[in-house]
């Protein structure tokens, strides 16, 4: 595994399983921008953190797997599945208590060492 795909895995298991924000700061660039943010959130990297509380507020038992990752020169793609009970309202939606279960599919530019 390449150092970069060893970076970039860290975004799922520690990021967004365990809310460790701090390595946000230090995997994302400062001018990093995000192409598919939530509705009213900063497409920045602060605006990725907000995203990642939603999702741990209205999932507590969060849960992402890396199905998928493949580097092709500076970029990377992930296929994930995430899963979690939603206990929390999420983007105006109240609370159901029921597991959900999706996939994504994220694809990022490495650039000097960080997502960009």
């Amino acid at each position: 595994m390449t150092t970069n795909l060893k970076m970039i895995e860290r975004i799922p298991l520690e990021v967004l399983n365990k809310g460790d924000l701090g390595l946000v700061d230090e995997i994302y660039a400062t001018d990093y921008v995000e192409r598919t943010g939530l509705p009213g959130v900063p497409t920045t990297r602060e605006g990725f953190k907000q995203t990642v509380k939603a999702l741990r507020t209205a999932f507590p038992d969060l849960h992402y797997t890396i199905d998928d990752a493949i580097e092709s020169g500076d970029r990377i793609v992930h296929r994930l599945t995430a899963s979690g009970t939603m206990k929390g309202e999420f983007q105006g939606m109240p609370a159901t208590g029921k597991r959900a279960t999706w996939t994504e599919i994220h694809i990022g530019r490495i650039a000097n060492g960080r997502l960009v």
